[in-house]
């Protein structure tokens, strides 16, 4: 596909939108971002491991905040595959790949003049009588029981304190106060982890940009891991890939360090050393929010921003998303997708056909691999490939293997085939005791006697493909392909 219109912000990829009968809807009904938003949503296209009823739908923007002026809050861009490809400008079924070759050629941002930066339009600053984040920034909660307001699509930049490389990834971000804010990490996931236990060790804080209401190819990047990108890589370089351009960044006003030029909203903080906070001091309920596996995070102790100030465009946009929604598959899974595609097409040319990361594993835990095997001694390079899978992405627990006559895009076809060509007692794999994701709720000590620490998993494969030597028993019944553009007013 082609479009017309080139998407290099939030309000382009808006105005793309806009052209596409079905992708975006508005609403100026007064909206309460504490939790009726997301509610709201929820209904209209979530979609995700979202509880039912939910269901894939347009994007929405929402004009009327409860208690902001002049602020509109933005929701579920990324919550359908298909507008994934129509904002990437490619093929919704190739998107893992799309994005491999985006790693592949890499293009890095630059830093362009502060008056040029549309970030800035606005300013506050955080020494300023009545600063309050919670009055500037409309974030709202996924749920009732939420910690706080969460900044869910917050692109935090920072940069190595011992040799200035940069990179920007997505955390989860709690409004504590007026100018702070608590930021939790992943065990061990992300570089901007290793920046701040270096910029910690030290005895020093580290300046931290969070870019709200970006370029969706920047979000989608900002979610690659190691070992696709390493410590040192800056997955903007994959933005600017995805764009044939360099993504523009402009110094910050009260830090040194570099924001998005054209973001909605820009926070400028430092993130404390040696500072933490439990994520639901304000609200006592043990919870932080709804994440991926469509259920609530626990609250923990977690390091502070300390923000020095708030910039924004004129009427600003502010972006969010809902935890385990499809907007999450989107970010997460296919980044995975090209991840595990690099990794296998790699070791064994020619015999992967592609690679999806379907919404009941929200991007991380469950993908399915199709592969061809195109003479005898292909058999088990299969269970060999699901091998490579875990290795490329370490957070992933079950692989489905299927041959290249399934529709991977449809869970109705891949358990046809689990169904008709899969024994569970020869073509399940199971590699116990491997770590995992410590958001699953089943990788526990408590869950399972098995299991020695949190977070670890039995991972497993399962091999729904064929036997090579009796492929000619597995032929599914053929078709007659019929002139589409005859009967397209009955099959559209």
């Amino acid at each position: 596909m082609s479009r017309k219109k080139q998407v290099n912000d939030l309000r382009s990829a808006l105005e793309l939108l806009e052209t596409v009968p079905g992708q975006l809807i508005e609403t100026d009904i007064e909206v309460d971002p504490h939790a009726e938003l997301s509610g709201v949503y929820r209904h209209v296209g979530s979609g995700g491991t979202v509880m039912r009823p939910t269901k894939e739908g347009p994007a929405m923007i929402f004009n009327n905040i409860k208690g902001f002026d002049n602020a509109r809050v933005a929701i579920g861009l990324l919550a359908s595959r298909k507008r994934v490809g129509l904002l990437l400008d490619a093929d919704p079924k190739k998107l893992g790949y799309h994005l491999m070759m985006a790693v592949k050629n890499p293009i890095p941002p630059i830093v362009i003049d502060k008056n040029d930066a549309k970030c800035q339009e606005v300013i506050h600053y955080a020494d300023e009588p009545g600063f309050d984040l919670r009055k500037l920034v409309p974030a709202p909660t996924n749920t009732e029981e939420d910690a706080g307001p969460y900044i869910t699509l917050g692109m935090c930049y920072a940069s190595d304190p011992e040799n200035g490389d940069s990179d920007i990834t997505i955390h989860r971000l709690c409004i504590q106060s007026k100018d702070e804010i608590s930021m939790f990490f992943t065990p061990g996931a992300r570089h901007l982890g290793v920046f701040r236990e270096k910029a910690e060790a030290m005895g020093k804080p580290l300046p931290i940009s969070i870019s709200i209401g970006v370029d969706p190819a920047i979000e989608i990047a900002s979610c690659f891991e190691p070992p696709t990108t390493p410590l040192g890589f800056n997955e903007l370089d994959i933005a600017g890939a995805l764009r044939n351009s360099p993504v523009e960044l402009t110094k910050c006003l009260t830090i040194n360090e570099n924001c998005i030029a054209n973001a909605e909203y820009v926070i400028e903080g430092e993130l404390l050393p040696n500072v933490t906070v439990r994520e639901d001091q304000n609200t006592n309920t043990g919870k932080a929010m709804p994440e991926f596996p469509g259920y609530t995070g626990e609250a923990k102790d977690v390091p502070v921003i300390k923000v020095k100030a708030v910039t924004h465009r004129v009427n600003p946009i502010m972006q969010s998303c809902i935890g385990p929604s499809e907007e999450h598959r989107s970010m997460a899974g296919i980044p995975t997708e090209a991840s595990i595609f690099q990794m296998i097409d790699r070791a064994m040319p020619g015999r992967l056909q592609n690679v999806y990361a379907p919404p009941c594993g929200n991007g991380k835990y469950v993908i399915i691999i199709q592969f061809k095997k195109s003479v005898q001694s292909d058999e088990g390079r299969q269970r060999q490939a699901a091998l490579l899978a875990f290795s490329a992405f370490s957070e992933l627990k079950h692989v489905f293997l299927v041959d290249e006559d399934v529709d991977i895009f449809d869970m109705n076809d891949v358990m046809w085939a689990m169904t008709t060509r899969f024994q569970g007692n020869e073509d399940a794999i199971f590699i116990p005791g491997v770590r995992c994701h410590p958001l699953d709720p089943s990788s526990t000590p408590e869950f399972s006697s098995s299991i020695r620490d949190v977070g670890i998993a039995c991972k497993a494969i399962f091999d729904c493909t064929v036997p090579f030597d009796q492929k000619q028993h597995f032929t599914r019944a053929k078709f007659m392909d019929i002139d589409e553009n005859k009967w397209a007013e009955y099959i559209k």
